[in-house]
């Protein structure tokens, strides 16, 4: 019996109320408002709240911000501590570091000088303040409602999303206070869910958005929140580095920000290429905060708050195709992030504004909807943000190639030209591709945590405040039940184990002592990890019931 549904019409309806959507909603009421014209924008949140789910280093570059809210300091938006130093190491062992000069530091990297102030800010505060003023100008925004489907036309169409239903249990029937799902229709609908968007995904797969690009390519990225004693906080004090504890074919690196309010944000972006299946990013986070360099800043600190995500890095060689009949990829479920920058909020909203005024244009002019808005692309490939990405196309492939140190050094070498000059480096090997056998690592011990600068992982997730229903059916979904233990584990000891930074997924033995694969859905932090890096391809992460996941406070 098919569940009947009520359904809610829109001009336009957004997917993930992060920078990209956000932006893209506030664009369109300021179009509308300026033509005296009447629009219905929607924007839905799978988190319990705006920023819930939002979590970024980060260091901000107000480019897009200026056009969008020219006045956004009268506006109060959180951009409270601007940046005032730039430090970058090697960290070469545990004990040792090379601090570098910042005449060998790609100019990407810079985060002082230059015409524009960049600020240390919490990503989780901005989209708060950015939901505000799209309130203001007249968005719906419905938070802890989770986009489940997209409703297509027979000829395949967008003309909205279908949104999840509430209250049903873990064996698939209704509960009691069990609510259908509502149908948001649109003419248009942007898809803004960050990086590897369920819904997006499947997009990108239906239209074959990305057969002219390269796969894309991922990193996860983990994040503390620490309270320190004042006289050891200088706001607005920015350290980069690489090296230890990553070995040579495992790229990545770290981040310390000291924000406002004595806190320091500290990180590790670990790239999903890696190749080692013992390698766990959670710990290896953990022992790096234990490198002098990094230990000093901490010392004496309390951490208030955890988190992770993975996040789009391949840049323009990965770009899918951004339009296709009914709707938009946006942002980082594009994977408009430049890395080379370590920056993706201000070009996810510079393309959520070019949406913004290619969907507005359209409807203006009587467009119903359920077009292909192809000059969505001209307008896009002529932006700053596109140029940006153009300009750094080679960034992450160079250090795929070559290494941290020669890629590293290729990329100093091309943004000393300009940017791009240099031949076009490409990775076309998907990340969960690179996993090669256990059988050729050895083993990693990693050491116990101190309960003073590193821990465990489940204190961790308790610290993002993680909360899923647990009467619900678990959203992480296998193709085939029997893929972790046939293959995953004799191959890679099964890797899932120590990838995901939440602890969901554990091998476990059964009443007769044979190995069981279990999945703790209810730990998932909603990084989705384990979507991309699994070596079968055998894990799809959906959304769960809205508001369910992390709720993290100024990430």
């Amino acid at each position: 019996m098919e569940t009947e549904r009520e359904s809610m019409d829109f001009d336009v309806v957004i997917v993930g109320a992060g920078p990209a959507g956000l932006a893209a909603a506030c664009r369109l009421m300021q179009q509308a408002d300026k033509a005296e014209q009447e629009l219905s924008v929607c924007v839905v949140e799978k988190g319990s709240e705006v920023g819930a789910h939002i979590l970024s280093g980060a260091v901000f570059e107000p480019r897009a911000l200026e056009e969008l809210f020219p006045g956004w300091e009268e506006r109060g938006a959180p951009l409270n501590t601007p940046a005032t130093r730039d430090e970058l190491y090697l960290l070469r062992s545990a004990d040792k570091a090379q601090k570098l000069p910042n005449t060998l530091v790609p100019k990407t990297m810079h985060n002082t000088g230059g015409s524009q102030t960049r600020y240390v800010i919490s990503a989780g505060n901005m989209c708060r303040w950015l939901a505000e003023q799209a309130e203001e100008l007249g968005v719906d925004i419905f938070p802890g409602f989770a986009a489940q489907e997209v409703v297509q036309d027979k000829d395949g169409t967008v003309r909205g999303i279908l949104v999840g239903d509430m209250g049903v249990g873990a064996d698939g029937q209704p509960k009691d206070g069990y609510t259908p799902g509502m149908e948001l229709r649109a003419k248009y609908t942007l898809f803004a869910e960050g990086a590897r968007g369920h819904l997006g995904k499947r997009l990108i797969e239906r239209f074959a958005l990305d057969k002219n690009s390269d796969p894309q390519h991922y990193g996860i990225g983990l994040k503390e929140l620490w309270d320190i004693p004042a006289d050891k906080h200088e706001p607005g004090l920015i350290l980069h580095g690489s090296g230890w504890p990553l070995d040579s074919k495992t790229h990545g690196g770290w981040f310390l920000y000291h924000g406002e309010n004595s806190q320091v944000m500290v990180g590790l972006i670990m790239d999903l290429s890696y190749q080692n299946p013992w390698l766990s990013p959670f710990d290896e986070f953990q022992r790096m905060k234990h490198h002098p360099v990094l230990a000093k800043h901490l010392d004496g600190g309390k951490r208030v708050a955890y988190g992770a995500r993975a996040l789009t890095k391949g840049g323009l060689n990965c770009l899918p195709k951004m339009t296709f009949p009914g709707g938009l990829l946006i942002g980082c479920d594009a994977g408009t992030l430049n890395f080379a920058k370590i920056k993706g909020l201000h070009t996810a909203m510079k393309s959520g504004m070019i949406a913004a005024e290619t969907v507005f244009d359209a409807i203006a002019a009587g467009d119903e909807g359920g077009q292909e808005l192809t000059t969505f692309t001209e307008k896009w490939e002529q932006s700053w943000a596109y140029a940006e990405l153009k300009e750094s196309a080679s960034f992450g492939p160079a250090i795929h190639k070559y290494g941290t140190v020669v890629g590293g050094a290729y990329n100093f070498v091309d943004q000393l030209f300009g940017g791009g000059k240099l031949p076009n480096i490409r990775d076309a090997t998907p990340d969960y591709a690179t996993l090669k056998p256990a059988a050729e690592f050895e083993k990693i011990d990693y050491p116990k945590p101190d309960g003073k600068l590193s821990f465990d992982i489940l204190s961790s997730v308790f610290l993002s405040n993680t909360n899923h229903e647990e009467d619900q059916p678990c959203h992480l979904k296998l193709d085939d039940p029997a893929v972790p233990i046939r293959d995953n584990l004799p191959e890679y000891a099964e890797p899932a184990q120590r990838y995901c930074p939440a602890g969901v997924y554990e091998v476990v033995e059964d009443d007769d002592g044979k190995p069981q694969f279990q999945i703790n859905f209810q730990n998932c932090v909603h990084c989705k990890t384990c979507d991309i890096k699994d070596p079968a391809q055998n894990i799809t992460w959906v959304a769960p019931e809205g508001g369910g996941g992390p709720n993290y406070p100024n990430m």
